[in-house]
């Protein structure tokens, strides 16, 4: 059989995520050996799979510290114990005060955020100081995404700034580069080391300035084997949890392979030349164009069109092709995916043997 047919498909209602064990555990065992084994450089990202027990495989691999995007996540992290975990989102409004409470239920973890600005680094203060708690705080550093953060030359005074505050503690600086994209890794080395160099010349002002040492964590999965050989930050890689086809076709460098996919069924056949199959957009990621799939055993289809719940696919002949035949696909963009399913179905040895809840796809467990 090939790596991704599953024995006993015929249980399986489609579309479904499925992810495949031993595929993760692989991915897992690469992303350490990248760092030498050395875990307390890797902050893996969950945003990815956002599943309780793929974080848990994590941590049984040694992995100890986490990054997350939502309070949902973070939750999710601390309820199987999770050790330490940042989340990498600016907590405002009532987000700030959820993340308060997350702190105080559960008190075996250390949770940090980003701030970027004294104005929300005031308020988490005050009402940290409310329950005299302190809270530990990266500076989020913008190098080029321009999504959120502070230009690197401003961190010292941002810095300062936040030194006067009484209930928060500066552990470092936060970088996503995933801006850097290109797919030749010297170019994308180069790119790196040229904003690295910079961080950590605005670092190792302020630790002469605080005489205090500081954590920088950089990167995602497109930076990291960049930064894995730089051999002083943090890492936080997440897609490579699972991997995708976007970044199989980038990052022909990276060493990780595909381990969840959508499996849908052909439910109509058009013409000659044109099938259907019941994977609307609901079920993969719809934010890019067309092709959002790519099916590894219709490798010379072509999606062409989509709506909510179908996907029509040219092929070269239909005639092969039966209603209610499997194909297997390997989403372009699987974080995005994965949020769209309640489950996933857990494969060992091509059978599916768990079930497992896509918990962190909530917007609220408890909290």
């Amino acid at each position: 059989m090939n790596w991704y047919e599953i024995n006993n498909i015929e249980t399986i209602d489609s579309p479904a995520l499925v992810i495949y064990q031993e595929r993760i555990l692989e991915n897992i065992r690469l992303l350490k050996q990248m760092v030498n084994n050395n875990v307390d450089r890797l902050r893996p990202h969950v945003k990815t799979n956002k599943i309780a027990e793929v974080c848990q495989m994590m941590r049984d691999a040694g992995i100890y510290k986490f990054k997350c995007a939502t309070i949902a996540e973070a939750e999710m992290l601390a309820i199987i114990g999770a050790e330490d975990v940042m989340l990498a989102y600016q907590p405002v409004g009532p987000k700030a005060n959820r993340f308060l409470q997350l702190i105080i239920q559960y008190p075996a973890t250390t949770f940090s955020c980003v701030v970027d600005n004294i104005q929300s680094a005031q308020y988490l203060s005050t009402i940290f100081s409310e329950h005299e708690l302190s809270l530990n705080i990266f500076i989020d550093i913008n190098t080029g995404m321009n999504r959120t953060g502070i230009l690197t030359n401003q961190a010292l005074f941002l810095y300062e700034a936040l030194e006067l505050l009484g209930s928060v503690n500066v552990k470092g600086l936060h970088v996503y580069d995933g801006h850097i994209r290109e797919s030749d890794i010297l170019l994308r080395k180069q790119k790196v080391e040229v904003e690295y160099t910079q961080l950590k010349l605005i670092a190792e002002t302020i630790e002469r300035v605080s005489k205090k040492k500081l954590v920088i964590i950089a990167g995602g999965s497109s930076t990291f084997p960049v930064h894995a050989q730089l051999g002083n930050s943090e890492c936080s890689p997440g897609t490579f949890i699972f991997w995708d086809k976007g970044y199989k076709n980038l990052f022909e460098d990276a060493p990780f392979d595909y381990a969840a996919l959508v499996i849908t069924r052909v439910i109509s056949i058009i013409d000659n030349q044109t099938i259907t199959t019941d994977l609307g957009h609901k079920s993969v990621a719809a934010e890019s164009p067309l092709p959002r799939i790519y099916f590894l055993n219709a490798v010379d289809s072509v999606p062409i069109s989509q709506s909510e719940e179908h996907l029509v696919i040219k092929v070269a002949d239909s005639t092969i092709y039966r209603i209610g035949d499997i194909l297997y696909g390997v989403p372009f963009h699987i974080c995005p995916t994965v949020a769209l399913y309640n489950t996933a179905l857990l494969i060992k040895k091509n059978t599916v043997v768990d079930e497992w809840k896509v918990i962190g796809r909530d917007r609220k467990i408890s909290i």
